[in-house]
């Protein structure tokens, strides 16, 4: 039996005009591809829940991330793409960490997230068991996760 390969280190934000480059950049559609990371789907939510109140996140999300996979050549559909249950688990965290961190800089509040438990990419594995979580119906819509005892 092997050992599990260890996680790499999260790639973290110099500054604050960094984050808002990212999200500023999906916004755009200009961000570059390779840019579209997990740390940058989570700069880029940052950015939107402190800095941007004026875009319904929860009606709104799902279509700017939808429009810029397309705009980089992606697809969406029930394969690959947006992934609305993850997209959902980590808006929360985002939000959550948002309050806890008010009056924080910017680039601080994104590091802190992505150093921190909620921020790792397995995260939502706390609440869905892997089968539902990578399901068509959890990446079409939201799904409740399944994981008994999760908080």
């Amino acid at each position: 039996m092997t050992d599990p390969i260890p996680a790499l280190p999260p790639r973290l934000f110099e500054s604050d005009a960094a984050v808002r480059h990212v999200g500023q950049g999906l916004l755009a559609r200009t961000l570059p591809r390779p840019e579209w990371t997990h740390e940058g789907h989570l700069a880029a939510t940052m950015w939107l829940v402190v800095e941007r109140p004026d875009i319904d996140l929860d009606a709104d999300l799902r279509g700017i991330i939808s429009a810029y996979n397309e705009s980089v050549g992606g697809v969406n559909d029930a394969a690959q793409g947006y992934h609305h249950t993850i997209t959902c688990c980590f808006l929360n965290a985002v939000r959550d960490h948002a309050r806890e961190t008010a009056g924080q800089g910017l680039a601080e509040r994104v590091n802190a997230l992505l150093l921190s438990p909620r921020g790792q990419r397995d995260w939502p594995l706390r609440f869905y068991t892997r089968e539902l979580l990578f399901s068509v119906e959890a990446r079409l819509g939201f799904v409740a996760g399944d994981v008994v005892g999760a908080q």
